[in-house]
């Protein structure tokens, strides 16, 4: 019998968009048998939630993209690990990542490569999104997976003036898509 999985899914959410997003990324992830999943929001992170990261087979980070990068919350979580990257705490762990902006691009990718840097520079083992683009041809339409056609992670375009309940039902398949894929990363490394 193959031992149980842990995916940590860290996240800043701004508004309750990105919030709605790492909860679809959680539904994925715990569609893989023999997965535990932790939520945690990096702006209110415990001593418990840090063990978690740290326990973790996988972990996705997501942020909301502000001015073309992760949000400051973000960000200073991301200044917090520096103890963590010093003694490679993560080395060869699975990372992924997923965004949200309002506009369509919003810079999203740019979000995503910080994510993947972070990533890297703690020696972590990336998982693209794996999916074709969506959405890209006369037949195609806006509800397919990966509508925005992003190859790096999950990105979703949510409208400023409409709460995370509009979010578009595509991005968040998306999300959903990313938490199990990792997932089976995970477990297909560790068999």
């Amino acid at each position: 019998m193959s031992r149980e999985i842990s995916v940590a899914i860290a996240y800043h959410s701004g508004y309750g968009h990105t919030a709605r997003q790492a909860e679809f990324v959680r539904q994925g992830a715990e569609e893989v048998a023999g997965t535990t999943v932790h939520l945690i929001a990096v702006d209110q992170i415990t001593d418990e939630q840090w063990a978690q990261l740290d326990a973790a087979d996988a972990i996705i980070f997501g942020s909301p993209t502000y001015l073309g990068d992760v949000s400051a919350a973000f960000r200073t979580f991301v200044e917090k690990t520096s103890g963590r990257w010093m003694q490679q705490q993560w080395k060869d762990k699975l990372a992924a990542g997923f965004v949200n902006s309002g506009a369509k691009s919003g810079d999203k990718l740019h979000a995503l490569q910080s994510l993947s840097v972070f990533a890297a520079q703690h020696s972590m083992m990336w998982v693209s999104l794996g999916l074709l683009p969506g959405w890209n041809k006369s037949t195609a339409s806006e509800f397919d997976l990966n509508r925005l056609g992003v190859w790096l992670g999950a990105a979703a375009q949510s409208n400023g003036d409409q709460g995370a309940d509009a979010m578009h039902k595509s991005d968040l398949a998306t999300a959903e898509h990313l938490g199990r894929r990792v997932a089976e990363q995970a477990r297909r490394i560790s068999a």
